[in-house]
């Protein structure tokens, strides 16, 4: 047990789910028989790069609030014109087909098993920028089991906004520092450590390919899961104090 703790939240793109190798492998599945050849791991890459600038526009208040999936359906036009050639000419039934890749992601290995664990002793809810449908689906694909969705959806906004953060501590019925926030990058967890959240960092190592590393929290956190979250084999993960 995790003193205080009531509740674990999750960052859920990278911290739980391999979307890299996940959105290379569909698209090429989807946009192959189209005639497009491209790098699929810099393709997945290229989509994922567009992500934050998306999400910027909303909390700007540049673009009203919407679903990631609109803002995803968005990202992938940009790309596929950036293409250029038979990329720019995929027809709309592929086009919307592969918007949903994102809610087949696959989870990193330890995971499942360590949220079934977990869940004995805390609430467990995704805290992402996803929208609902979005984490109802990768829970079906991996097996999870939630005890709320929590998240952009919820709050009207996206992370790092506080009110995410919030509202989510809101919707458990539960103080900040009985809710802790999981995640794989630092200003995830440290906008959840202003808004009063316990943190938790574990290293992905292989996020981005290993292309982009993030080994260790650059904030202090009140806990780092070593090895993954299982460690062992057949153990449950021991999280430490940095």
């Amino acid at each position: 047990m995790i003193p205080g703790v009531q509740a674990l939240i999750f960052d859920v793109f990278g911290t739980l789910v391999d979307w890299r190798r996940s959105i290379a492998r569909q698209a090429q599945q989807a946009l192959a028989p189209c005639g497009v050849q491209a790098d699929w791991s810099a393709f997945a890459d290229a989509w994922r790069g567009e992500y934050q600038g998306a999400m910027e526009a909303v909390r700007s208040g540049q673009l009203p609030f919407c679903p990631l999936d609109t803002l995803h359906r968005r990202n992938l036009d940009l790309v596929l014109a950036r293409m250029g050639g038979r990329a720019a000419e995929v027809p709309e039934p592929v086009r919307q087909s592969l918007n949903t890749a994102w809610h087949r992601l696959d989870a990193w290995p330890d995971v499942g098993r360590a949220l079934a664990l977990w869940r004995a002793q805390y609430l467990l809810a995704p805290c992402s920028n996803g929208n609902i449908s979005l984490m109802v689906n990768l829970a079906r694909h991996n097996a999870w089991h939630w005890d709320a969705i929590l998240g952009a959806e919820v709050a009207g906004d996206y992370k790092p906004k506080p009110v995410v953060y919030q509202k989510a501590c809101e919707a458990l019925g539960l103080p900040p520092p009985a809710v802790m926030m999981v995640a794989a990058h630092s200003d995830d967890l440290a906008a959840a450590s202003q808004c009063g959240l316990r943190t938790g960092f574990i290293a992905r190592i292989q996020e981005f390919g290993g292309l982009r590393v993030e080994a260790q929290a650059s904030i202090k956190v009140d806990l780092v899961f070593e090895g993954g979250f299982l460690g062992p084999v057949g153990q449950r993960g021991s999280p430490r104090s940095p």
